[in-house]
């Protein structure tokens, strides 16, 4: 079976294009060093909840949308490589944290073992 690395995040509207761009980037890199497949979604249907909730749990502020996204990998040892990798690719060293196009802070991620592929 797959294993799973997710991320949810906030990122502001006006952000949407940098963030794209920095995606693709590094799902480039991600899949050069293992990733079998990345995807991106921005929020179209995520409502607030009354008690948690996709944007409560990133803290999501006026003019932020929610952003859900993965990176299935081979196995975990793949994933372990990989990010590893990955994290010393020339092609990431352009982009500090401070530049990113969403609060890092703010980001809830993972890694999942996967119990049901169909």
């Amino acid at each position: 079976m797959t294993y799973v690395d997710g991320y949810v995040l906030a990122v502001p509207r006006e952000n949407k294009s940098k963030y794209i761009q920095l995606a693709k980037e590094m799902a480039a890199v991600f899949k050069d060093h293992g990733a079998l497949s990345i995807v991106e979604n921005w929020a179209d249907d995520v409502p607030d909840g009354n008690v948690t909730s996709l944007p409560r749990a990133v803290k999501c502020e006026e003019g932020e949308d929610v952003v859900f996204s993965w990176i299935v990998w081979p196995s975990r040892e793949v994933r372990d490589l990989g990010n590893k990798a990955a994290m010393e690719d020339p092609r990431l060293k352009d982009w500090e944290p401070n530049s990113m196009p969403f609060d890092g802070k703010r980001m809830i991620f993972g890694g999942f073992t996967t119990i049901v592929e169909c």
